[in-house]
């Protein structure tokens, strides 16, 4: 494991490859699962704020589902995340012309309607964050719907780290993704 700050960084993070093939996943992150994109307390706002801006991205059927369960909801555990449509797709989700999942919010970024790109989960993923009293554990969330995505990342030769340094500098800034690559270095000279 990797520790810098307050953060705990899984080995796997460092290792294994992964990027995303969504010709091939067609975009699966957005439907498997038990519950919606989580998102943290700090988001809650921001979903509110932007929702009229995003709602013409979205489909009839995830706004159904947003104005009956509201922009976020909150989980048996109390933790918040994405309304789902019928239990299945994320709310926010939309369909593009090849039938593959992308995020409204992030397409509502991309054509400069908000500032916001999508919930840090969701662009973190595959790393999930878990957040303890006194540090945060980084982990790789190995899912067999992302098979393809560690092979693709595998051919390109591109580790967790690699693919999500964007997010990753979003969510902790650029002097700790620095850290990171210099401890990752570190290793790989041992």
């Amino acid at each position: 494991m990797i520790l810098i700050e307050n953060t705990v960084i899984s080995d796997d993070i460092a290792e294994k490859f992964f990027v995303c093939d969504l010709l091939k996943c067609k975009g699966a992150c957005c439907v498997e699962g038990d519950l919606g994109a989580p998102l943290n307390d700090d988001e809650l706002p921001i979903m509110e704020e932007i929702y009229e801006t995003v709602k013409p991205y979205l489909s009839e059927i995830g706004i159904q589902a947003i104005e009956k369960e509201g922009v976020y909801v909150k989980d048996w555990e109390g933790d918040y995340s994405t309304p789902v449509i019928e239990g299945r797709e994320c709310a926010y989700a939309i369909y593009d012309e090849r039938n593959i999942l992308k995020c409204g919010i992030e397409q509502a970024y991309l054509d400069g309607k908000i500032s916001w790109k999508k919930p840090i989960s969701c662009h973190l993923y595959p790393i999930r964050i878990t957040k303890y009293e006194h540090y945060e554990a980084l982990n790789y969330d190995r899912w067999h719907i992302c098979s393809d995505a560690c092979s693709h990342g595998e051919n390109l030769g591109v580790e967790v780290y690699k693919f999500l340094k964007e997010p990753l500098i979003r969510k902790y800034g650029e002097a700790w993704y620095q850290e990171l690559l210099q401890e990752i270095k570190d290793r790989e000279e041992e």
